[in-house]
């Protein structure tokens, strides 16, 4: 099964959707124990990432979710990428996950905010199994980005400046676009996501 964390501030629907479009067995939940059963964990969210953090606690899932990634394959989506880094600064200062070294600050571009709209990915360094999302569109909607060391970025996105598209640190991922709303590239990449995860929990379908 397939957790998709409920703390009432993601898009849960579509991104249910899109897992069950792929064969998967998926839940939205806030259940610790629920969580602890799932093979895969997905960390979705729309809003701000201090009022996040805020619900997380409220619902004492930010210690259980630091845990559960060390053990299972855990991606985040938009302000659930977000969430992985160390902080983020978005109204006021509040502590993340700690799951990839960063930090989330305001995008500092000409172009207009929120970056809405549909973007090219760069991959970086030929990164396998993603090489071939090159130059594919993904559909993004934020206004702060991450910003980490090379190391962790699989993908990246040019709006005036260099936009972290992917991350990656072990078997903790990120996408700051919507895979859900991104056609069949965005599925693909969750679908690389879940094969890419599978030999660390065993098949999951």
């Amino acid at each position: 099964m397939i957790a998709i964390v409920d703390y009432g501030m993601g898009n849960v629907a579509s991104v249910k959707t899109a897992f069950l479009n792929l064969g998967y067995e998926v839940e939205i939940t806030d259940s610790l124990e629920r969580l602890k059963q799932a093979t895969h964990i997905i960390l979705p969210g729309v809003g701000s990432f201090k009022a996040a953090v805020e619900e997380i606690n409220q619902r004492r899932l930010l210690e259980p979710l630091r845990e559960l990634a060390q053990e299972k394959p855990f991606i985040g989506i938009c302000l659930g990428m977000q969430l992985l880094f160390d902080k983020g600064y978005e109204n006021g200062k509040s502590d993340g996950l700690g799951l990839i070294p960063g930090e989330v600050n305001k995008i500092e571009t000409e172009y207009i905010l929120p970056h809405i709209g549909w973007n090219q990915l760069q991959i970086e360094n030929n990164n396998k199994p993603f090489a071939e999302f090159q130059d594919k569109h993904v559909y993004f909607v934020h206004s702060f980005q991450a910003r980490t060391e090379q190391e962790f970025l699989v993908a990246t996105s040019d709006y005036g400046t260099e936009i972290p598209a992917i991350v990656q640190k072990g078997h903790v991922y990120g996408m700051q676009f919507h895979p859900e709303k991104s056609g069949e590239a965005g599925i693909e990449l969750l679908k690389v996501f879940l094969e890419n995860t599978s030999s660390v929990r065993g098949q999951v379908k």
